[in-house]
């Protein structure tokens, strides 16, 4: 992941890298341009098989819902979404924004976040919520949200710069957006945040 944030990818080969995952939170698939990287707990024959099996063109297979059905059954796990995978190098001196942090534990975002993240760091402004937590191969994610009244006026990209400046030095910025959620993708393209791939997480059922 440090080297696709550095603009270094995997050889677009048409290949799949198996690869074991990092923690007993996240399984999943990430694909890159013309490669994918499968990071799973499973017998990396049994990925490869499934995906040959796949009736979805080679390149697309690992991402088809055939392939991510069956990986979800075999793993007793769900999938969330297909999410476009972004990054961001972190930005020196004062955030544009001014926020104030969350020090509650027991708030039911910072709860809701700890299912997903470690490190979990939450702050707010009038309009809107900013989360920074480490995420896959504890990797630093941010997450936003505005409330609906406070919409079209640009305070998701506001949001979505000043993480860059609250993140640690030395450190990238990653993020998730669903494609379809067009808003979501414009904000972060127009803060910085660079496209790298698809990811499709698989978590264990939390109800």
């Amino acid at each position: 992941m440090a080297e696709a944030a550095d603009g270094v990818f995997p050889p677009a080969d048409g290949s799949v890298t198996v690869v074991p995952q990092p923690d007993e939170r996240e399984a999943g698939v990430v694909a890159f341009s013309a490669h994918t990287v499968v990071f799973t707990r499973e017998d990396p024959d049994w990925v490869r098989e499934t995906i040959a099996a796949s009736p979805a063109d080679p390149l697309a297979a690992p991402m088809s819902p055939f392939f991510l059905n069956a990986f979800s059954a075999r793993t007793g796990r769900v999938i969330n979404t297909i999410d476009l995978l972004t990054v961001a190098d972190r930005l020196p001196g004062e955030p544009p924004l001014p926020v104030v942090p969350i020090e509650d534990r027991e708030h039911p975002r910072v709860v809701r976040a700890l299912l997903f993240r470690d490190d979990v760091r939450v702050w707010t402004t009038p309009g809107g919520v900013l989360l920074l937590g480490r995420g896959v191969a504890g990797r630093w994610e941010v997450a936003i949200e505005v409330d609906p009244e406070a919409r079209g006026r640009g305070l998701g990209r506001a949001l979505a710069v000043t993480a860059r400046h609250l993140l640690p030095e030395g450190e990238h910025l990653w993020s998730q957006q669903a494609p379809g959620n067009a808003t979501s993708v414009r904000t972060f393209q127009a803060a910085g945040y660079r496209p790298v791939g698809s990811e499709a997480l698989l978590v264990h059922r939390t109800g």
